[in-house]
């Protein structure tokens, strides 16, 4: 099912759809502030897998976990670094990804993490309202692997058709660049990939931030 989120009972019915779909272990694809997503509850094994398979993707390569409250960050980790807890209290909601040692005890299966993961919280309303209702929700561009990544819901639903029981259409994607991921898992806080957010605006909150992969 489609759902045009313009209007505001369909927006409505179909944010209760997309959250009992993830809650029932489904697929859902829905708008981020960057391109549309497909997702999936990030504590349900078979979910993750098949979020996977939609997109043809490699099941050991865990994917990103979204947010919908910078709280939520603090449940997922053993310890918040400052650098983490600083990024997070500037940019989000926004276009940072940032890589955090996560708790060893948390109940998923995302992958070969490495005893890591990538959490963003994104700007997008109807985002932020299904993963407040859902929980965390591993997402991930809302493509076949090799397909261009898809500006409305219309054009993820063409490439992962019946794969997801639930498509949120907002309109076209506000901005198709992706977010900057910043890993502070190291002794120094490092930016993994150019983004949305300049690296000169992240150094005025990290000053030690540096470029690069080791």
């Amino acid at each position: 099912m489609l759902y045009d989120c313009g209007t505001t009972a369909d927006r409505d019915r179909g944010i209760a759809a997309a959250v009992e779909a993830a809650k029932g272990g489904e697929l859902v694809v829905m708008p981020t502030d960057t391109v549309y997503g497909v997702g999936a509850d990030a504590f349900t094994p078979h979910a993750v897998t098949a979020l996977h398979g939609a997109r043809g993707s490699d099941r050991r390569v865990p994917p990103p976990v979204l947010v919908g409250s910078r709280h939520t960050l603090d449940g997922l980790v053993y310890s918040l670094p400052r650098a983490a807890r600083d990024l997070a209290d500037a940019f989000w909601p926004g276009a940072l990804t940032i890589i955090v040692e996560h708790s060893p005890s948390l109940q998923w299966d995302l992958g070969d993490t490495g005893g890591t993961v990538a959490v963003r919280m994104p700007l997008h309303p109807v985002a932020l309202e299904v993963l407040r209702e859902v929980g965390p929700m591993a997402v991930t561009t809302a493509n076949k692997l090799g397909q261009p990544a898809p500006g409305t819901a219309e054009e993820a639903r063409e490439q992962l058709e019946y794969a997801v029981r639930v498509y949120l259409e907002a309109g076209p994607a506000a901005d198709p660049a992706p977010s900057t991921i910043v890993d502070v898992t190291g002794d120094v806080p490092r930016v993994l990939r150019a983004g949305a957010i300049p690296l000169e605006k992240l150094r005025d909150v990290v000053p030690e931030l540096i470029e690069g992969q080791d």
